[in-house]
């Protein structure tokens, strides 16, 4: 357990590229770039859910910051002098991150109902949050054109 906390505290104020199911449809992934540093070469991480039975995903932003940010120009690289959440940086801060919850009900009934531990995560960024319910997290290295 501590092991599973400490990789999700790793990944506190990193970008996120990319989240949802793999193509096979169990496992979530989420593909995260971490804080670059100057001495430090940027390697994305794949984080992968496995066993995943639960992803919940909501908007954190709030009602008038969507109704200022309906323009599909604020999806591309350049939306100009536009008001609303720029949606084109094509990432997502996470912060707060990502919290571990212990004692969870929905993970203690999927470890009882299946026989194998189950854990649920609570992600929370600057656009999303989101709460996976799963077995197992498998970590990565991923170059960019992979991504």
């Amino acid at each position: 357990m501590a092991e599973l906390r400490q990789a999700l505290d790793d990944t506190f104020d990193h970008a996120l590229l990319r989240h949802g199911f793999m193509h096979h449809n169990r496992d979530y992934q989420l593909v995260i770039q971490p804080l670059v540093t100057p001495r430090a070469e940027t390697v994305n991480l794949r984080y992968v859910f496995r066993h995943c039975v639960q992803a919940t995903c909501v908007t954190a932003l709030p009602p008038h910051t969507w109704a200022v940010s309906l323009d599909d120009r604020l999806t591309t690289d350049e939306p100009g002098e536009l008001d609303g959440h720029y949606w084109g940086v094509n990432w997502q801060m996470l912060y707060p991150g990502a919290t571990l919850i212990t004692d969870s009900p929905a993970a203690r009934h999927w470890t009882e109902a299946v026989g194998i531990d189950f854990h649920e995560v609570r992600i929370e960024t600057n656009v999303h949050d989101l709460t996976l319910i799963f077995s197992d997290l498998q970590i990565s290295h991923i170059a960019h054109h992979d991504n």
